[in-house]
């Protein structure tokens, strides 16, 4: 039996707990929503005043060299390669995931012009699909794109397989692939691969360079805390970067930006894949997060997510298997990211009912409640708060007061 008490004892022994007074958390909310987006470091809004108070507002233009902005996109990028495990030059911050995983797939499918197929999961996140198809659209080469289901994906990795394209960890499920085994396959079968770790980065210990990864795509708002809409960052192996030309040719991505040349000479190694001006205001609250995820070793962010994961499996067992929950995520936790999923038919009202109490999830359709654990700042005792509210909320019936069945644009 789990009580309480045993989950404060956890919070005790916790060698990350002290990171928790780092980040400015609302007083009475459990936040398990940082899989979506990443609590607010308490440095970044001193950073944020100063880079707008004195580095523009009285270094103005001079601070693209006096303040280190133009070095910014490589300096952060090599910091986050140290989180996934890249060489230096291999990772560089740039633009959006979106337009990332369109400029890296788009250079691999240059990189295997006799090949037309891109293979993935069906329940990709949706956007890796639509720029896949938008892209194939664009080309009209006959390129096709193979979403298929979960256990069809690795027979699929055929001859005529330009690039693989998954996300590490499944939005809905939680469920992690095995990097390592589909990365050796694609390449067995002479294909590229492109991971995007949207859900990985900062949460699960990643070796890119070592499991010899090709592309991979990544978002700097939900477990590095970089805030909303913060840049992304995307790697390309060091093997590929002589011989790639990402498809978007902007003039950071040129050899000499400065020199204004009237034709695109593509910059050396992974510099070629910027493209324009960096947003500097974003880029330095993404830098925040990032220098103090830093700070924690990965073997315990990962000791601890896979600890938190398994103890709130255990208590919405204890709790409240009873309401009709059913577990979606993976069991075993060599297979399961640092989010839980729920499946239930009201999981809509449910979900609104429990943020309505201060207990912060999301919700994604069709009836999945999904639950994410930042290990830096959530505790073993708010799990038990959590699962607590869950359970009065299902007990009172309070989620099926007529406010919560309202649809929303955001969920």
């Amino acid at each position: 039996m789990i009580t309480k008490a045993s989950c404060e004892a956890f919070d005790r022994a916790d060698p990350l707990a002290h990171f928790r007074s780092r980040f400015l958390l609302p007083e009475g909310v459990v936040y398990l929503d940082g899989n979506s987006l990443g609590a607010l470091p308490r440095a970044t809004p001193a950073r944020m005043r100063k880079i707008v108070d004195q580095e523009w507002g009285e270094g103005l233009i001079r601070s693209w060299t006096a303040n280190g902005w133009i070095d910014a996109q490589s300096r952060v990028g090599d910091k986050i390669g140290r989180l996934i495990g890249a060489r230096p030059g291999e990772t560089l911050v740039a633009d959006s995931t979106s337009i990332n995983l369109f400029k890296m797939l788009a250079t691999a499918l240059r990189l295997r012009p006799g090949r037309h197929k891109i293979v993935s999961e069906a329940t990709n996140f949706p956007t890796d699909l639509y720029i896949a198809e938008g892209l194939i659209d664009l080309l009209g080469r006959g390129h096709v794109l193979a979403a298929l289901q979960t256990e069809a994906v690795e027979q699929a990795i055929d001859a005529d397989t330009a690039v693989v394209m998954l996300t590490h960890v499944n939005y809905r499920t939680g469920r992690l692939w095995d990097m390592r085994r589909l990365t050796q396959i694609a390449q067995e079968n002479g294909a590229l691969m492109l991971w995007d770790l949207a859900h990985s980065a900062g949460a699960v210990p990643l070796d890119l360079a070592a499991q010899n990864v090709d592309f991979a795509v990544g978002c700097g708002y939900k477990y590095l805390n970089g805030g909303p809409g913060a840049p992304a960052f995307l790697y390309m192996a060091e093997r590929l970067q002589d011989a790639s030309r990402p498809p978007i040719s902007g003039w950071f991505g040129h050899a000499a930006p400065f020199a204004f040349e009237p034709n695109f000479r593509p910059a050396q190694g992974i510099a070629r894949a910027a493209v324009g001006t960096p947003p500097m205001l974003s880029l330095a609250a993404l830098e925040v997060g990032v220098d103090l995820m830093l700070e924690a070793s990965m073997r315990e962010v990962r000791q601890k997510s896979v600890a938190l994961t398994n103890l709130f499996i255990r208590l919405i067992e204890q709790e409240a298997e009873k309401f009709g929950f059913a577990l979606v995520s993976p069991r075993e936790d060599a297979r399961r990211g640092s989010q839980v999923c729920l499946r239930h038919d009201s999981a809509w009202p449910i979900m609104q009912a429990l943020i309505d109490s201060g207990i912060i999830g999301d919700f994604r359709a069709p009836n999945i409640l999904r639950f994410g654990f930042t290990p830096l700042y959530v505790g073993y005792a708010d799990l038990w708060e959590a699962v607590a509210g869950l359970r009065q909320i299902m007990e009172t019936a309070s989620w099926q007061k007529q406010k919560y069945q309202v649809p929303a644009s955001v969920t």
